[in-house]
């Protein structure tokens, strides 16, 4: 046995590597006390996901009756025929009803943005070899004709020919207008809005019958002689008091079922809780929740309702859960109504039916970025109050026992740490982050406060605020900013410099400007300037295509419930979609792709060319044209420049540079669109196709290889270990800079490294020196390597696997065979320093 092997080499193994070999052995000792979670579990982990129509469906049917009409209207009015008409579900053990597809793994539908790939996508995702779909044959026609109706209307149609030419050029497929080149990227196209977080706390404390309440007296009190309040107010407040109506009607139809389920059901025990959930969904979330079971359900429903109004991006975030179910759980165990141990029952259902939602993007380009069933749905805890308290709980040491265990990849925790965080919650932060599935994620307040400070946030919003997504905080009561960001390529504007405005895949046409011929350049600030020009004109073209997006969306969608449930939207009657919403804060951003690698091949070039005059440019060309066949010494001159991720100020000051040029950009440019566009560095999983554009670079890297992702140092090229990767992280960064947000920093231990309260200790220290730097993020994997290749080797036998990917875990034998040698390739630090 695997297990066999690594004992004998004496190699420690993290408790995620040791759940693996204790399943291939039949144990289930793990199992004592959640046989109803592994029940439900069991009967889905294993299956293929499942393309579920309905919510296609029926939206199209409402969508086709509702021409000509507001596009809120129209949205609201297809929300309560989905709600109507869609099946419901209670799944068998589940102590909360409700889901969005078809019992088992599933994905839904959203014509709206993949009606043009309805066509063509559907036979990919049933034959592709990671994270396929199976689909029912008989659904196929539906998707055809779904497919016809759609393929005018679909949003990214009219994106493209709004696109004007020249930055078409640079972003899509000369042969197929739906593909990207993943030079410049949009991702609008696959997601309907940014990652999100609906204010739950707000149906929780009202309703929505509460919120109905509130639309029927705007509506009442409207001038009845103002043209803005006829044309503009009066629907958006109509299709708010019909958005509330179709969650009603939906939890109503739930409380139906759980009791007829009830009525045949012969064991006392599951009729009792078919009754209990009835007279829940009676109830919840008409009115506000009165324990910590009907919040939950509550909740439930809510962030259900919003995967059925639009697509996010992947992610429904949870927000902070520790603090506003906190109340409930209080007074729940207080009044002896619950325990601990059914509290975490009550949450692990929760994360078992997340489980089976997953995220279907037919976009070619959209299933690049997001590999492996990828999901964000971020449940936040720690962090400070409003009043700058700590706000640690007891709620948040119980979500991060879950987390150790149950190992399982839903939901993503995230913490957020800040100087006065005490040692107990970060150690139990540490001793869960050794289990090895990569949880929870860290957040730096130190960071994050005082730059939404600086946006213009004020302290009870800026305190307040919840991961959503990778690495991103939203602030949901005064953050109003939804449309999708644009990637840029850093490596391809350095190709470009290489190559006179080409890049090695495209050839001979010409992508970039003609910043001369590179081996005429005579001094590195000659070759800086010509990268500082093909760097610029990409962001132009991000630039610009985020200004037609940031216009266009409010034509193609709407959000009634997520604009209700935000107090700027309801006091402006305006759609959360809408270019502008007054009095909120638009925090936009754009992502740097392939930061180390760029920074990396720029100080290669700097030192072995211009510096040390040991290579010319024409050696050095040449060499990465033939991707280094033959030319073995050149690399290894590449491999041995100095690198990014070592406390190194040759190259740290060159990204430093890089970061600087993006930031200055930003700051000329940005108001000309109307929003702030905040430089990040967040790759998801796009560093992998955005690599496979890129021929050989000059840090040694092979072509065709991922990209570095985020803030992370290229991968294996940080040899001085973790301590010197943050400082290379601190030293590279314009901090006296307003234009900028998340960086996502990946870090890879073995578990020998972290072992014991010794381990823990020192991984402490490093986590108060991260919070110290003033570092946005930082994840672990916690892993061996060698367990990894022998994954890839036997993925039958690796199945439950988790590793840490980007802003999210995922089963390690999900991904595709690039992402896997990617993590592979990372840093496997065997020390703490």
């Amino acid at each position: 046995m695997a297990q066999a092997d690594y004992t004998c080499s004496c190699r420690i193994l993290s408790p995620n590597e040791q759940h693996v070999f204790d399943t291939l052995e039949g144990k289930t000792a793990y199992r004592e006390g959640r046989e109803r979670i592994y029940k439900i579990l069991d009967r889905f982990q294993s299956t293929e996901p499942k393309i579920d129509i309905e919510r296609a469906k029926y939206f199209t049917e409402s969508m086709k009756e509702t021409e000509g009409e507001m596009m809120i209207l129209r949205w609201a009015k297809a929300l309560k025929h989905i709600c109507a008409n869609m099946t419901v579900y209670i799944d068998e053990d589940a102590l909360l009803a409700g889901r969005v597809g078809r019992q088992g793994k599933n994905g839904i539908l959203y014509p709206e943005l993949d009606g043009n790939y309805f066509e063509s996508a559907v036979e990919l995702l049933r034959s592709r070899d990671e994270a396929s779909y199976g689909i029912d044959p008989k659904d196929l026609n539906d998707i055809m004709e779904m497919g016809t109706y759609w393929r005018d209307k679909a949003y990214d149609s009219e994106l493209f020919l709004r696109t004007p030419a020249e930055t078409r050029k640079i972003i899509y497929d000369p042969q197929n207008s739906l593909e990207t080149r993943f030079i410049v990227d949009e991702s609008s196209s696959h997601r309907s809005a940014v990652n999100w977080t609906p204010d739950y706390e707000r149906v929780l404390k009202i309703g929505f019958d509460g919120i109905k309440k509130e639309a029927l007296e705007k509506l009442e009190a409207l001038n009845p002689l103002s043209p803005k309040a006829t044309l503009e107010k009066k629907p958006f407040l109509e299709a708010i008091i019909i958005m509330c109506d179709a969650i009603v009607l939906w939890a109503h139809r739930h409380a139906d079922l759980a009791k007829e389920l009830a009525e045949k059901e012969t064991n006392a025990t599951r009729k009792q809780e078919l009754l209990d959930m009835s007279k829940r969904c009676s109830w919840v979330p008409e009115y506000p929740a009165r324990d910590f079971k009907e919040a939950l359900q509550s909740q439930w429903f809510s962030q259900l309702f919003s995967r059925l109004e639009q697509k996010t991006g992947a992610i429904v975030s949870n927000g902070r859960m520790d603090q506003y179910l906190y109340p409930y759980y209080k007074a729940d165990l207080e009044a002896g109504r619950l325990t601990e141990q059914e509290a975490m029952e009550w949450l692990e259902c929760m994360w078992v039916q997340m489980a089976q939602f997953c995220d279907l993007c037919l976009s070619p380009t959209g299933s690049a970025f997001q590999e492996g069933y990828a999901h964000w749905e971020s449940v936040t805890i720690g962090g400070q109050t409003k009043d700058g308290m700590d706000a640690v709980n007891e709620l948040s040491y119980l979500f991060l026992r879950s987390k150790k265990e149950f190992p399982f990849n839903y939901p993503d925790l995230a913490a957020r740490i800040h100087a006065g965080s005490s040692d107990r919650f970060i150690k139990e932060c540490l001793e869960t982050i050794k289990e090895g599935s990569g949880f929870p994620k860290l957040i730096n307040d130190e960071e994050v406060i005082p730059l939404l400070l600086s946006k213009g946030a004020d302290f009870k919003d800026a305190y307040d605020y919840c991961l959503s997504g990778c690495t991103e905080v939203r602030m949901p009561r005064i953050e109003t900013f939804t449309s999708p960001c644009t990637y840029v390529n850093f490596a391809s504007s350095l190709e470009m410099v290489l190559y006179n405005g080409r890049t090695f895949v495209t050839g001979d046409e010409l992508i970039g400007l003609e910043t001369g011929d590179p081996e005429q350049f005579k001094t590195w600030e000659e070759f800086w300037d010509a990268y500082v020009k093909q760097t610029s004109n990409l962001i132009h073209h991000a630039f610009t295509e985020q200004m037609v997006v940031h216009k266009l969306r409010a034509e193609h969608f709407a959000c009634p419930f997520n604009s209700a449930l935000h107090p700027l939207c309801m006091d402006a009657c305006i759609d959360l979609h809408q270019p502008v919403i007054p009095g909120g804060i638009d925090l936009g951003f754009w992502e740097v792709m392939g930061y180390a690698t760029t920074a990396d091949s720029l100080a290669a070039i700097k030192k072995l060319v211009y510096d040390d005059q040991v290579l010319t440019m024409g050696e050095l060309i040449d060499a990465l044209k033939c991707d280094f066949e033959g030319k073995e010494v050149i690399r290894q001159l590449m491999s041995n420049a100095p690198k990014y991720g070592n406390n190194d100020p040759y190259v740290d000051s060159i990204a430093k540079d890089i970061d600087k040029l993006a930031v200055d950009y930003s700051k000329k440019y940005t108001k000309e669109t109307g929003i702030e566009l905040d430089v990040r560095l967040v790759p998801v999983t796009a560093h992998v196709p955005f690599g496979k554009v890129v021929g050989a670079t000059p840090n040694g890297r092979k072509a065709y290889f991922p990209l570095s992702d985020g803030a992370s140092a290229s991968q294996g090229c940080d040899i001085n270990g973790p301590t010197s990767v943050l400082l290379s992280n601190f030293k590279s960064k314009n901090y006296g800079e307003h234009y900028r947000a998340s960086r996502l920093l990946n870090l890879k231990f073995t578990p020998a490294a972290v072992a014991g309260e010794e381990g823990t200790e020192k991984l402490l220290a490093f986590v108060r020196a991260w919070c110290n730097m003033k570092l946005w993020h930082v994840q672990f994997n916690i892993v061996n390597k060698e367990t990894l290749i022998e994954a890839q080797k036997k993925p039958a036998e690796y199945k439950s696997l988790i590793v840490r990917v980007a802003g999210y875990s995922a089963y390690f034998c999900e991904l595709s065979k690039g992402l896997q040698d990617e993590i592979i390739a990372r840093t496997g630090n065997e020390s703490i320093s």
